[in-house]
């Protein structure tokens, strides 16, 4: 069988490595997980796009491949997590559309997206005026990490007449109106966005209108906040990821946030007398990677609650990072080191045949169905 040959090339193989953790929590997982005498020595990791899914279609056997870490009454016996640079929407409502779309049960505190560090920035901006640019539901979804004064850059920039002078051109725009939150109107009826100071702008997701984004931007972060002013020091800006491309359903890969930032940088840099400052996170970050450790630590603690696990002490052997992406996924993973073991699909971004040249895997596979058929295998979980 092809795992099996696979799995003997890997246990002789030079390639493989070893590696190190630490722990977040939720009661809420306690009812859900598997409880065992011997605490799991490993966890998973999945990327989403062109792992897991393409679009909204399941791909590579992946409802098959996770089933198997559940039990038949449907509790988990393996902890894993999502470990994706996407988003756009809170992780509940995403661990909900996952379950939904792979069939299995899903809860919030497996979803590790792009954005979620933005929630340890909280306390620094909870109060001040925030700007949240990308798809989906980017206010919310700072609101639902406890900032207070947040505006979709949708919201934002319709309060400034004529600051996007290819408005008129732009037919969309129009179904906006009807699709701001309740909580959003309220925010900008008591305070008005155009004299109040912007203290810091969230990429949280892909941008939806680039010239229309990279224009309030500029104006936002070279008036120090207040567009249409005089120029000043510019606000905090953060990027949920750094991504250059990403695998959807068009054939090739498609323009990421990173594509996007360099293109703010480049615009900001040509018009403004200092150069753009930034703040990145997503993989291939090792602190994400870091964080996804402490994660799968209390997703294990809450799988063992008749007796205590002491993330001090009880260590992860392995820890398998399975993407599509060998400059995110897999890069990530190598940085981080020990217990990272690295798996590289190809249903995503990767096509080759053989490895990634400049940031080999662990691990070249078809699909995560075959990732999955080795991990059990290879942790004697058949």
């Amino acid at each position: 069988m092809k795992i099996l040959q696979i799995l003997r090339r890997k246990l002789s193989s030079s390639q493989i490595r070893s590696t190190a953790t630490p722990s977040l929590s939720s009661p809420l997982f306690y009812r859900h997980l598997h409880s065992s005498s011997n605490p799991a020595s490993f966890g998973v990791a999945f990327d989403i796009d062109g792992v897991l899914l393409r679009g909204s279609n399941p791909i590579g056997g992946s409802p098959r491949a996770l089933k198997r870490f559940y039990d038949d009454s449907g509790t988990l016996k393996v902890p894993y997590v999502f470990l994706t640079n996407g988003g756009g929407v809170p992780e509940s409502k995403r661990a909900k559309e996952l379950g939904s779309l792979l069939d299995v049960n899903i809860l919030p505190l497996q979803v590790i997206q792009g954005h979620s560090p933005f929630k340890q920035l909280m306390r620094r901006f909870e109060n001040e005026r925030i700007v949240a640019v990308g798809k989906g539901e980017p206010a919310e979804v700072m609101s639902e990490y406890g900032f207070k004064n947040v505006l979709s850059i949708d919201e934002y920039a319709s309060y400034f007449d004529n600051i996007d002078p290819l408005a008129q051109y732009k037919k969309w725009t129009d179904k906006l109106d009807g699709n701001q939150s309740s909580n959003s109107k309220h925010i900008a009826l008591s305070n008005d966005p155009c004299s109040q100071r912007v203290a810091a702008v969230f990429v949280v997701s892909d941008s939806v209108d680039w010239s229309r984004d990279i224009q309030v931007l500029c104006d936002i972060l070279r008036t120090g906040g207040l567009p249409g002013k005089d120029i000043a020091h510019q606000p905090p800006l953060f990027f949920a990821n750094d991504d250059l491309a990403y695998q959807a359903l068009f054939p090739s890969e498609r323009l990421g946030m990173g594509a996007f930032r360099i293109a703010v940088e480049s615009v900001f840099n040509a018009i403004h007398p200092a150069a753009l400052k930034y703040t990145s996170y997503g993989k291939p970050n090792p602190s994400v990677f870091k964080n996804a450790e402490t994660v799968l630590m209390h997703v294990l603690q809450s799988c063992h609650t008749n007796h205590q696990v002491d993330g001090r002490k009880q260590l992860f052997k392995t820890l398998y990072m399975i993407g599509d992406n060998p400059l995110v996924d897999i890069k990530g993973a190598r940085q981080a080191g020990s217990p990272w073991f690295s798996i590289l699909t190809r249903t995503g971004v990767f096509k080759g045949k053989e490895n990634h040249d400049d940031f080999p895997a662990d691990l070249v596979v078809d699909t995560v169905e075959e990732a999955v058929d080795y991990i059990l295998s290879k942790e004697c979980i058949l």
